[in-house]
Formats: structure tokens, C-alpha cells, sequence
């Protein structure tokens, strides 16, 4: 069994810069850019919870998604350190998927966005 996520690497941890408007601006377009894409806010959500979902699963779950499509979001998302690709070595090849630890405290903060959202008052006409 292989796991891609531990290949990624990334710098040790420092003492964060102060934020200022400008700074936490653009750390909140980098998150945006990360999260960017048709279909990648439905693969997180069908992950969440500590779910592990083989690649069939999740084709099974998003039906409207091509093949292509949900490769290359999950390669993406694989690259960001969201999501883990688990590589059983059988035959034929089982892969699997699941969130890493800083993927899944997305949650939070999706709920928090969802729950904001609903807050709005509609428009007046």
C-alpha cells in the first residue's frame, strides 16, 4: 500500500507574519485558488467525516462528473495536500481515497460559510 500525500513536502513551521488587510487578502485568494474548480467543494463533501471511497465510489457518487474530470480534480487536490491516494498493489488495482488531516479541518470552515450564507436576508423587491 502506497501513500502519495507523504511525498508532498512542505516548509518547517515559523512564526506567522502579523496580518494585514493586504496579506490576509491574499492568503484568503490562495485558499480560493486551491478550492477552485467545479467540482472540487463535491469531492470534499463526499469525503468528509473520515470517509474512504475508492475511485468507483466517488464516480458512482458524482455521476454528472467525467472520468477525466474527477482524475484530475483529485490529482489537484492530491498536490494541495487535501486529499490522501491510497494505492492497494493487487490485482485488479484497488485505489482509494480519504482526506489528510488538514483537508478534513475544512469542515469547519465550510460550515461556517454554508451557515453564513443562510443568514442572508432575501432581496426585497
Amino acid at each position: 500500500m502506497t501513500i502519495t500525500d507523504e511525498k508532498v513536502r512542505y516548509l518547517p513551521e515559523s512564526e506567522p507574519e502579523p496580518l494585514t488587510p493586504s496579506s490576509a487578502a491574499i492568503g484568503v485568494e490562495n485558499v480560493l485558488r486551491i478550492l477552485e474548480g467545479r467540482w472540487k467543494l463535491v469531492i470534499l463533501f463526499h469525503l468528509f467525516g473520515g470517509k474512504v471511497l475508492r475511485f468507483s465510489d466517488l464516480e458512482r457518487a458524482i455521476p454528472a462528473i467525467s472520468q477525466k474530470m474527477l482524475i484530475q480534480q483529485l490529482r489537484q487536490m492530491e498536490a494541495d495536500g487535501i486529499v490522501r491516494r491510497i494505492v492497494h498493489h493487487q490485482v485488479p488495482p484497488k485505489v482509494e481515497y480519504c482526506l489528510t488531516d488538514w483537508g478534513q479541518a475544512l469542515c469547519p470552515a465550510l460550515d461556517a460559510l454554508l451557515k453564513w450564507a443562510a443568514e442572508k436576508e432575501p432581496a426585497e423587491n
